[in-house]
């Protein structure tokens, strides 16, 4: 029991130590995803270390659980923000207030062909955008009885599980479909306004994760992210950034997204909102986000059911109200400039990014 425990223990320690390097190999980027499921584990070998030191060898099992609570307290660093104890980076709207915009966003897994299920799920909630990730042709064309309730579309069906499409109740001013970092992996950003008369931005984005079967790297990815933080900097209007990042909220990359571009997490201080996989409750992660520019408040955020994807579809609702607000991702520049030169690739130019300026 002591040898199983300790080489239990010294594999979490290596998981929970590996992100603290700038390596963006797979494998090393991959253990930021784990970071809950090492807490836990973690706590378990505490629990059965406590137990051994008291029946079998106290000094030896002592040594094992101080390790573990280590590397729990290592852990809850990264991921307390997004628990309920973490104090909220967004404020609360009044239920009474009307929503300024409701957004979905639904990762529909290509081959997925319960299109009836998502159909269902925006016919309940009643999105005002609704945006579509690895959505191809067979979507496309599944997803056109919308187009009475959703007259203004954005549409990049592709059969690379890269395709995406933006439905939409408001106007659509201007669109472009940008290929950022990479070939065949497209994002959308639209110029819209509301009911009100307010002109928003989304940006909505879906990089390709770091993975055996995708990229070696994660390099393209944080490039991407960066790129968009830097672009989005100070917006002039009220902007969204939304999508599957392929990336866990409390990694290095997306925080630093968030320290770049000043957007806040509507998640912080409410919930982690693990959005894949929907076929695993003990391997879940949120991968699909939505950050906003400050001066947006959140009414609702919503883990929508299943509907045949490996991700579950995403909810938000918000009011905009200027408010006065900060993000609390806070770093020193020249760190943030440390981070930007190990993570970023040459090419990661932010005026690619559409901006709108003249709308």
């Amino acid at each position: 029991m002591l040898i199983v425990l300790a080489v239990i223990t010294g594999f979490l320690l290596l998981i929970t130590l590996l992100p603290l390097s700038y390596s963006q190999h797979y494998l090393v980027r991959s253990c930021d995803f784990v970071r809950l499921q090492v807490c836990y584990l973690a706590s378990a070998v505490i629990i059965v270390a406590l137990i051994g030191m008291w029946q079998i060898d106290f000094i030896a099992y002592s040594l094992i659980a101080a390790v573990a609570l280590i590397i729990c307290a290592l852990q809850a660093k990264w991921i307390y923000p997004y628990t309920w104890f973490a104090k909220k980076e967004v404020l609360t709207a009044p239920k009474s207030s009307d929503h300024s915009i409701r957004i979905l966003s639904a990762n529909v897994l290509m081959s997925n062909r319960h299109s009836e299920q998502l159909i269902n799920l925006v016919d309940k909630y009643q999105p005002d955008l609704l945006i579509t990730l690895e959505s191809d042709s067979w979507w496309q064309d599944k997803l056109s009885v919308l187009k009475k309730n959703y007259p203004y579309q954005v549409q990049c069906p592709k059969d690379n599980r890269y395709g995406m499409h933006v439905f939409s109740k408001f106007n659509i001013l201007d669109a472009q479909i940008c290929e950022l970092i990479e070939d065949n992996i497209p994002s959308i950003h639209i110029l819209f306004e509301n009911h009100q008369g307010l002109k928003m931005q989304g940006h909505f984005i879906h990089p390709a994760p770091p993975s055996p079967t995708e990229e070696d790297s994660s390099r393209p990815r944080d490039s991407e992210l960066i790129m968009v933080a830097k672009a989005l900097k100070n917006p002039s209007r009220p902007t969204i950034v939304a999508g599957d990042l392929n990336d866990v909220a409390w990694s290095r990359s997306t925080r630093l997204f968030m320290q770049i571009s000043g957007f806040l997490d509507p998640r912080k201080g409410r919930g982690f909102y693990n959005t894949f996989h929907a076929g695993y409750f003990f391997m879940r992660w949120p991968l699909d986000h939505l950050f906003h520019s400050t001066g947006f408040t959140v009414k609702r955020i919503k883990r929508l059911a299943k509907y045949g994807s490996d991700h579950f579809a995403l909810l938000t609702e918000l009011v905009y109200e200027d408010a006065n607000q900060q993000s609390l991702e806070t770093k020193p520049s020249e760190l943030k400039q440390q981070d930007i030169q190990e993570l970023a690739m040459s090419k990661a130019d932010k005026r690619k990014v559409p901006r709108f300026e003249k709308g």
